[in-house]
């Protein structure tokens, strides 16, 4: 049992610790060998389990790749298709010899294919959820967001379907609303507006879904925080670390004297991060800062006010 334990020390991938009690020394560490099947206590020797099945795959693989191609599984359920990944395709010319099929049969095959096609899209629900599915891969591409993001958003879709909101209402549009919610409760810096620049609705019909979403499937998404969109707009201006961690500290500061409560995020950090070039000595306009995260100069000049007056205040 020594000469196992220094086995296992060599070569942990090996064996896997379990935490069973041993029936004669009542010991709670034990050792499993997979080559030849045992389960021995390491204390006094005892073999507990000699038949061990193996639950790994027989081939071995060396990288991601080779682990995808030799997988026999298919992939897990992706509620961002409409058909969460579980439908069945017909592909294919040849039979299970290899040989080619016939011109008959491959008449058959193709009509086949067409009427499975054609029975996966008969009824609304599925028609509306490919379509949907669509458009909320576009967004989410578009929008360089994550599969977390773009799984989820399709979750709250499929809760307004299922809830018939949709009816009658804009598929697009309800779509950029589920984006935006997502947005919203994962803390993403993404506003309603730049979502609704890369959706094919206005923002009026983007915001109308939105409320709709917010009151049948009661959703209470956090209060934006102005701080998460700092790091996008200073990296879109060019600036430093500098800047950036000044800028922080300002709005830090702000929120500490109850100066950020019923302000629009995006002004806010806007007028930080104007607040953070003039200390350190960065040219960059109003205008320029203004038009690079989304908002107008008059919202930022205000929003700039607003702070040199609490901070004025508070000195």
């Amino acid at each position: 049992m020594e000469g196992k334990t220094l086995t296992i020390t060599e070569n942990p991938l090996k064996y896997n610790r379990l935490s069973l009690e041993c029936p004669s020394c009542g010991g709670f560490k034990t050792l499993t060998d997979s080559e030849t099947g045992e389960t021995v206590c390491p204390s006094c020797g005892l073999v507990l389990d000699e038949k061990i099945l193996d639950e790994g795959p027989e081939w071995k693989a060396f990288n991601f790749h080779e682990n995808d191609e030799r997988s026999r599984t298919g992939l897990g359920i992706m509620y961002s298709l409409y058909d969460k990944g579980h439908s069945t395709v017909f592909t294919g010319n040849r039979d299970s010899n290899g040989r080619k099929l016939d011109t008959s049969t491959l008449i058959v095959m193709n009509r086949l294919r067409k009427y499975d096609t054609r029975s996966k899209l008969s009824g609304t629900w599925r028609r509306n959820l490919s379509i949907a599915m669509n458009a909320l891969d576009r967004l989410c591409a578009n929008l360089h967001l994550s599969q977390n993001v773009k799984e989820q958003s399709a979750i709250t879709y499929r809760k307004a379907l299922r809830m018939d909101l949709i009816r009658g209402r804009s598929i697009e549009a309800f779509v950029a609303a589920c984006v935006y919610a997502t947005c919203r409760a994962h803390r993403v810096p993404r506003n309603l507006k730049e979502i609704t620049s890369h959706s094919l609705k206005d923002h009026r019909d983007v915001a109308r879904a939105y409320r709709v979403l917010i009151e049948k499937l009661d959703l209470r998404p956090p209060v934006d925080d102005p701080m998460k969109y700092v790091p996008k707009v200073i990296n879109k201006l060019g600036l430093s670390g500098e800047t950036e961690q000044r800028a922080t500290d300002i709005l830090r500061r702000a929120r500490s004297l109850q100066g950020l409560m019923g302000k629009d995020p995006m002004g806010i950090a806007s007028a930080a991060i104007y607040m953070a070039c003039v200390d350190t000595g960065k040219r960059r306009t109003q205008k320029e800062i203004a038009e690079t995260s989304g908002t107008t100069e008059v919202t930022l000049r205000n929003r700039l006010r607003g702070l040199e007056e609490l901070f004025m205040e508070n000195t």
